[in-house]
Formats: C-alpha cells, sequence, structure tokens
C-alpha cells in the first residue's frame, strides 16, 4: 500500500515526530508500528503485540491484510493439529473438544504469534522501521533486531 497522505499535509515536513503520529501526520495508536520498503515504497501499518482479531475471528486478519503466505502456514498447522486430534482423542471425545476446547487454544496460539510472523515475514520481504518510534517499538517487543556491522 502506498503512503495515501504522500503530498498532502506538508505544513510541518517533520517525518520522525515524537507525538505518536504517522506518517504524515497520521495518528497512531502508541502500540502500532510502521514498516517501509525502501525499494518499493510500500508502506504497512500493524500493531505489536497480541492479536485479538486473530484471537477472536481466526484466521480473517491474513485475509484483510493479503498476507497468504502466513495463513498458508496458519491453515497447514491447523490441518497438521486437526489430523493428530483425529489420531488421538478417541472419537467419544472428539466432538465435544474440538466444539469446546480447540477453538479456544486456537486463539491464544495465533493471537500471540501472528503479528510476529506478520512482521518477520515483511522483514524477509524487504520491510525496514519507516522511523524511530517504530524501530524502538519493534526492538522491544523482540520484533526487530538491529543488523550488526
Amino acid at each position: 500500500m502506498q503512503d495515501p497522505f504522500k503530498g498532502l499535509n506538508n505544513d510541518d515536513d517533520d517525518q520522525n515526530n515524537q507525538n505518536g503520529d504517522g506518517p504524515q501526520g497520521f495518528p497512531l495508536p502508541p502500540n502500532y508500528a510502521t514498516v517501509v520498503n525502501p525499494e518499493t515504497g510500500n508502506m504497512r501499518i500493524a500493531k505489536v503485540g497480541f492479536s485479538w482479531t486473530m484471537f477472536l475471528f481466526p484466521p480473517f486478519p491474513t485475509i484483510f491484510r493479503a498476507d497468504w503466505y502466513n495463513l498458508l502456514c496458519i491453515l497447514g498447522v491447523e490441518l497438521g493439529a486437526a489430523m493428530l486430534m483425529v489420531m488421538y482423542i478417541p472419537a467419544t471425545q472428539l466432538a465435544q473438544f474440538t466444539a469446546t476446547v480447540w477453538p479456544f487454544i486456537q486463539g491464544i496460539v495465533w493471537g500471540t504469534l501472528y503479528n510476529i510472523m506478520y512482521f518477520k515475514h515483511l522483514f524477509n520481504k524487504g520491510f525496514v522501521p519507516a522511523d524511530e518510534r517504530s524501530r524502538d517499538l519493534l526492538a522491544r517487543a523482540h520484533y526487530w533486531s538491529t543488523p550488526k556491522d
């Protein structure tokens, strides 16, 4: 996604302001980071930390972000887990387990892991933190490690 505010609101030209604003003055919550691909100029803004949308509605956040790689990874893990459940949980208990306990386990696992999976995949595609605030936030959450010289 290109920066939708490029060329607009250039009153102060302060890209790295410290008041929590994102690109071109777009307000960001304190737990959101902005990453950019320097080669293409594509920009992504996403939350750092637990993903409540992935906890409540898996796998829709991957679809809405067009994050097909992580969607396929998640579906592969889910398929493997379903195969193990069918093999090891008695048939009389399987329906009850998959209706009550399994969705909660899924929510905890994917809510905890999805945002870090998303950022790591973006970093592998060449994205870097767009500003110091995002870099510090990603480093504190152990999503980003500064490259060694």
